[in-house]
């Protein structure tokens, strides 16, 4: 049973949550020429997207913000993500990729999404797999589960803040949804949350690197051919639920070179799908 103290639940009360060592991390990421800038950690706010989106005109790019807790995190379509304070990473990054065309400006929450199961593979020995767009999934129990989410959105004229939500220690009873999972789950043979940031940051500094270098070329930074490799949405029926109430049933068989999605459907045809929520389709 967690202790309590008369003003509530201690913040060191869950002693398999540390807290983040925000010095640590900064020795461990903050250097000349690096990508990262400068490494917050606040206690709880509502969203790490909304604060850094807000401070980005006054902000360098690299800036990197981690909450303990967030309140209202959200997901695409405005949905809400929350988890017990220290029981997973929250934060957000923010960048301005100068080099890149706007239009190509749209792989990054896949880019992202390459270096979040490249640095969790190293770190936390789980095999991460990606459902397009956003989507992080572990295996439990031989069932695919989602275990975080990614989402970037717009910082004024030059900018892109991206998001990321993983659940780390969270147990059985704690899931939001009996599909949710987390790395400890998942068997991860690491769940200490320093060093598993540290890892994903390095990782999103070195893929964040090879694509500005490439133009934001998905095929020249081999991103496109990454990303596929690990998306398990490729090879799948799925349904994708399109703007304006339209749903699009049929194989995902390959992304684009926009990071779209394509459907090959039934009738033969090939729709790449841009927005919208997919859903992956037992077999019959």
């Amino acid at each position: 049973m967690t202790p309590h103290n008369a003003s509530g639940p201690s913040r060191w009360s869950d002693l398999d949550r540390p807290p983040l060592n925000a010095t640590a991390l900064r020795r461990g990421l903050l250097h000349e020429g690096g990508l990262w800038t400068s490494v917050d950690v606040v206690q709880r706010t509502g969203s790490t997207n909304s604060d850094l989106v807000a401070r980005a005109g006054a902000a360098e790019e690299g800036a990197v913000l981690v909450a303990e807790e967030q309140t209202a995190g959200r997901g695409r379509l405005d949905r809400r993500w929350t988890a017990p304070p220290r029981s997973g990473l929250f934060f957000s990054v923010l960048l301005r990729p100068a080099e890149v065309p706007l239009e190509r400006w749209g792989w990054l929450p896949l880019l992202t999404g390459v270096a979040v199961a490249t640095g969790l593979s190293r770190a936390a020995g789980v095999d991460t797999a990606l459902k397009w767009p956003n989507d992080l999934l572990v295996t439990v129990g031989g069932e695919e589960r989602k275990a975080g989410g990614i989402l970037a959105e717009r910082a004024g004229e030059d900018g892109v803040v991206v998001g990321v939500g993983l659940n780390v220690t969270l147990r059985a009873d704690e899931l939001p949804v009996p599909q949710a999972g987390s790395l400890e789950l998942a068997d991860a043979v690491s769940t200490d949350r320093d060093t598993l940031l540290r890892s994903v940051l390095r990782s999103l500094e070195t893929w964040y690197d090879r694509w500005r270098a490439a133009g934001g070329d998905p095929v020249t930074s081999t991103l496109q051919e990454t990303y596929a490799a690990g998306c398990a949405t490729l090879g799948r029926q799925v349904r994708a639920e399109l703007p304006g109430d339209r749903a699009l049933v049929g194989e995902a068989v390959a992304i684009d070179g926009d990071g779209r999605l394509v459907v090959a459907t039934a009738e033969g045809t090939r729709e790449a799908v841009g927005a919208g929520d997919i859903v992956h389709l037992r077999p019959a």
